[in-house]
């Protein structure tokens, strides 16, 4: 096994997630097999009890692992299928045994045969011994252990609760090579930093970066590359002083700098032979092919040409950090491309669209309703906590009744129940068990298997089957499209990502399909309501699971590629109409369907 280390100094935020993710992607590209890992040395187990506002979204796997967001971008760049176990945390190894024991399980056991248990040797055995354990796996659907594992190691080289994990790294660079040569046969360590401008000269400032590999080579490690950030593209001479003052070669500094997407990226690191650089450090030249990124390159010039855009409503509680909903919003871009859109994403505060901010903040008020009233679809991801539910409620409900696609995920779903109990069937206090305990119509309710103690991995978690309760719905279909044209499995069902601990209460469904709000998707007991469709609204979705968590840059989830396909002919006509008309649309009649343009009515189910 071959290890690439990315670390990261001067600030945190660089984006080495995003670096560690293109390196795997160049390396790919050239015929390797490759892995990933990500270390997080916080004390957390896992980043299930994080806050979105803290540590962006919690990205979840197929095994039920709550793991950092950069595992999202492992999976989406490198198209593999991770564990658990593939992000390693302090927590994790001071006190959960997972693919190795935890150091405290072995304490107690009294494996150490009475020695003094300390940070060296006993902890970092731990992660070195998890990290060979981890490597091994495959993680591509393949037969047997990668050629390469790319790790990253989270926060900024200096932090004090990185240092067990730079040791470990330090112990595991000699040990996994030739001693003689110090492991330059199997160990290459890229170092992100930051190349800042100041000043009116802009001038390209090295001294940062040239203390954050002082510090790292303090601790036992020397870069062997450098991949600098910067606003633009590095100068000749700030690359021959950084190679002067970091004891790094010149061809061995790589700039990413800014580009217009990410998936600029992969093509930066192999136009400046990065991947050359790499290959050689870890001695497979002759194992590897020139890279080939043709659907890369294609991906990124099609998202840079794009003319029409798309204007999607996200009505969400932490729009304060967009990193909260990083693999949604990721999901659209993915869903928008292959429909030749552009993403134009209007956040919306759920909080805002809600009454009681009409008094308190008129402004916010008014501009987040005319925000949704312009767009050409909602979607309202999930959340925990009543702050900004009765905003997400009007929100469905202005969908509901305007006849704008509309898809909820998790919260969503449970959203559009919520909604419909009160506006439709008249149970005017309908709510979660979550929101309010003493509602007389619980319709969402507490999972019976959950915790109520603990919160960390106690919801549903990981990928559940939902079984179609019928063909003829729009969820089916669309999965239908997707999945024959993709090749994975009966569309009869689908296998989905969940995180919740309330959902749809069974008791009410028969009511609810009554009043023809239907439950199309369930899982295999058919007690749990995992897909919501209104027969009677074009597109009016919602899903109990998280179908963002396995789109792929050119393999997009179904309810998010086959929605922007509506939402563009749709949205096209009625743009047509409105110039033709010079007229805005004022609403549509729920009950018949009818676009109401001025003196000019239209029925939409003609559209």
């Amino acid at each position: 096994m071959k290890y690439v280390l990315v670390t990261g100094g001067v600030v945190s935020g660089l984006g080495k997630g995003v670096t560690a993710s293109s390196i795997g992607v160049v390396l790919k590209a050239c015929g390797l097999r490759v892995t990933s890992i990500k270390i997080d040395p916080y004390l957390n187990t896992d980043a299930g009890t994080m806050s979105p506002f803290e540590h962006g979204e919690v990205f979840v796997l197929d095994d039920g692992g709550e793991v950092d967001l950069d595992l999202g971008n492992y999976e989406r760049f490198l198209d593999v299928r991770l564990t658990r176990d593939n992000n390693i945390t302090t927590g994790k190894i001071y006190q959960v045994p997972n693919i190795v024991k935890s150091v405290l399980e072995k304490e107690r056991r009294g494996d150490y045969l009475g020695k003094t248990v300390q940070v060296v040797p006993h902890i970092t055995d731990a992660i070195k011994n998890w990290i060979e354990s981890v490597a091994a796996i495959p993680v591509d659907g393949q037969e047997g252990p990668a050629d390469i594992c790319v790790i990253e190691l989270g926060g900024t080289v200096g932090d004090i609760e990185s240092m067990p994990f730079i040791e470990a790294l330090r112990q595991l660079s000699f040990s996994v090579g030739k001693a003689a040569h110090f492991g330059q046969d199997n160990f290459c360590l890229i170092h992100v930093s930051l190349i800042p401008v100041l000043g009116v000269v802009g001038e390209q400032k090295t001294k940062p970066t040239q203390h954050s590999v002082r510090e790292l080579r303090a601790l036992g490690l020397t870069p062997h590359l450098l991949a600098c950030r910067s606003a633009q593209p590095l100068l000749d001479a700030t690359k021959v002083k950084l190679s002067q003052f970091c004891h790094v070669a010149v061809d061995n500094i790589l700039n990413v700098h800014d580009v217009p997407n990410i998936w600029h990226v992969p093509l930066l690191l192999r136009n400046q032979n990065g991947h050359l650089a790499i290959l050689k450090q870890l001695d497979c030249l002759s194992n590897a092919i020139p890279p080939n990124l043709e659907e890369w390159t294609t991906r990124a010039e099609t998202f840079d040409n794009l003319k029409n855009s798309v204007r999607i409503a996200l009505v969400g509680k932490y729009i304060g950090l967009t990193d909260s909903y990083l693999s949604v919003v990721k999901a659209l871009l993915h869903a928008c491309i292959a429909c030749s859109l552009k993403p134009s994403i209007d956040w919306i505060a759920a909080s805002d669209l809600e009454d009681a901010t009409a008094n308190s903040a008129p402004e916010s008020h008014a501009a987040a309703w005319e925000t949704l009233r312009n767009a050409a679809c909602v979607l309202v991801p999930g959340g925990f906590g009543d702050r900004g539910v009765e905003g997400m409620i009007l929100a469905a409900n202005y969908a509901r009744e305007n006849h704008v696609p509309y898809l909820g995920i998790c919260l969503g779903m449970q959203i559009t129940v919520i909604e419909y109990a009160r506006s439709v069937m008249r149970l005017e206090r309908a709510n979660s068990a979550e929101f309010d305990p003493d509602t007389p119509n619980p319709v969402i309710i507490f999972m019976p298997e959950g915790s109520r103690t603990h919160m960390g991995s106690t919801m549903r978690l990981g990928s559940r089957r939902t079984l179609f309760q019928t063909t003829d719905c729009i969820t089916s279909k669309l999965y239908e499209t997707s999945v024959n044209s993709s090749g994975y499995h009966n569309y009869s069902y689908v296998d989905e990502r969940h995180r919740h601990r309330y959902e749809v209460n069974p008791e009410y469904t028969d009511k609810f399909e009554a009043a023809d709000l239907k439950f199309v998707g369930r899982d295999e007991s058919g007690k749990r309501m995992e897909i919501v469709e209104l027969p009677s609204h074009p597109f009016y979705v919602g899903v109990q699971f998280h179908p963002e968590f396995k789109s792929r840059p050119g393999r997009p989830s179904a309810l998010f590629l086959v929605s922007n396909s509506y939402v563009l002919a749709l949205g096209n006509i009625i743009s047509a109409l409105q110039t033709t008309l010079k007229a805005p649309m004022k609403r549509v009649d729920p009950e018949s369907g009818i676009l109401n343009f001025g003196n000019v009515k239209l029925l939409k189910k003609v559209v």
